[in-house]
């Protein structure tokens, strides 16, 4: 199961629960054994040299050692029982202080659970405890050590009680520093898992956006090519028999709109080429290839440029060449017998201008509307490039106007500053 706590230091167990999740709780576990060995050598090594060295004013039987281990015992519980653990182990170590010279060593399994506490941001908790173990030594090896007839040497000196509580303040110190630490660092985490996520997400839907202008080239290859196709097919088998030259050269027709569609088919799948693979040798598709458009469209078009030609973005340029190749679409779909076209280019100084016209009936009322697939491709595809396209019917036949803005570059000659 997943887990859903908050995010926090790696050390801190579930607030609602007040217990690690299994990994965690095995993974502390694994730590509070190893600092229950440690405190538990340094403990057992100190007192052995200090008996040595005259230290130890009793016998090292086997319940002192149990009382020096203890308080290492108690460490494995300090993640579950934080304050127990301290005062556990503080007990020990006071109760060996009491027949034992001042040593450091003697307090480390304390010192372990009051730096513990510490880090588990229970930084009140940790000051009090702190301050009971200090009062408690204080008093027994202090200020009733003769009466409760304690050795001598067992007695505790100024600079002992001043190291003990320099230590201990050092301790609660440390344990706070390592909280806020491991706080900065869960952070961190989250921001990196955040920006991560972002950056899947941002990938996803560049991909999705990538895959729908796919299938928008697509439609428009197919839907021209295929609809060509279609009509010089019809015009082949009607001439088949009575004019087999003319026949000829729409089969020839047939031949070059079918070579140029699977060649814009790769064109548009070349984005998925693999890593190496030679990239096409065909120009891409513009206004500069307008003349081939119209002139394998299947019906009469005449075609207009004013302005000052000039070079366009390419997503500009690639979007005029499609929305033309849309319109002519539309219009050998819906148009009669004898229909003709005409296509207008206008250069503005700051966009681009088309104008696309056909004469001749309908031949049914399922002409071209806004509402349309081929209207709504076309009106799609320039909104994304802050253009418009108006299209709808007009005397005599049907209109599609487009405006593209073309932002500013170094090749228009008049800098975008022409009235």
């Amino acid at each position: 199961m997943e887990d859903e706590r908050p995010w926090g230091p790696p050390w801190r167990p579930d607030r609602r629960t007040g217990r690690f999740t299994s990994g965690e709780y095995r993974r502390h576990r694994r730590v509070g054994v190893g600092a229950a060995v440690i405190a538990g050598f340094f403990q057992v090594v100190g007192a052995n040299n200090a008996f040595s060295d005259g230290g130890v004013y009793r016998p090292m039987t086997f319940w002192v050692y149990a009382l020096l281990l203890v308080g290492p015992a108690a460490l494995l519980g300090r993640w579950r029982f934080p304050v127990t653990a301290f005062a556990v182990s503080a007990l020990a170590s006071l109760g060996f202080a009491t027949f034992s010279a001042p040593r450091w060593t003697i307090a480390v399994a304390p010192g372990i659970a009051l730096f513990n506490l510490a880090r588990l941001g229970r930084a009140r908790s940790a000051i009090a405890s702190a301050a009971v173990a200090y009062v408690a030594y204080f008093v027994t090896c202090w200020v009733f050590a003769d009466r409760l007839g304690l050795p001598a040497g067992a007695h505790a000196d100024l600079a002992s009680l001043v190291l003990l509580a320099v230590g201990m303040a050092v301790l609660i110190f440390l344990g706070g520093a390592a909280k806020v630490r491991g706080e900065h660092m869960a952070e961190m985490m989250k921001v990196r898992a955040e920006r991560a996520r972002a950056k899947a997400e941002q990938e996803r839907r560049q991909a999705s956006e990538e895959r729908l202008r796919m299938a928008r080239e697509l439609h428009d290859v197919l839907g021209h090519h295929l609809s060509l196709i279609n009509v010089q097919a019809g015009v082949g088998l009607h001439l088949m028999d009575s004019r087999p030259e003319q026949a000829r050269e729409a089969l020839t027709a047939i031949k070059t709109a079918s070579s140029e569609a699977l060649r814009e088919v790769r064109a548009v799948l070349d984005v998925m080429r693999a890593e190496g693979e030679a990239a096409p040798r065909q120009p891409s598709l513009g206004l500069s290839r307008l003349d081939e458009l119209t002139a394998d469209a299947g019906l009469p078009i005449s075609t207009k440029v004013t302005g000052a030609p000039r070079v366009l973005p390419p997503e500009v340029d690639r979007a005029a060449y499609r929305i033309v190749q849309e319109a002519l679409t539309n219009v050998r779909k819906h148009a009669g017998p004898g229909a003709t076209a005409s296509v207008a280019v206008d250069y503005l100084p700051t966009a681009l201008h088309l104008a696309i016209r056909n004469e001749g009936a309908f031949v049914d009322s399922g002409a071209p509307s806004a509402e349309g697939t081929g209207i709504g491709g076309m009106r799609e595809r320039a909104q994304s490039l802050g253009g418009s396209v108006e299209a709808g019917p007009v005397e005599g036949g049907f209109l599609v106007s487009v405006l593209l803005p073309t932002p500013d570059n170094e090749h228009d000659p008049d800098g975008g500053r022409a009235g």
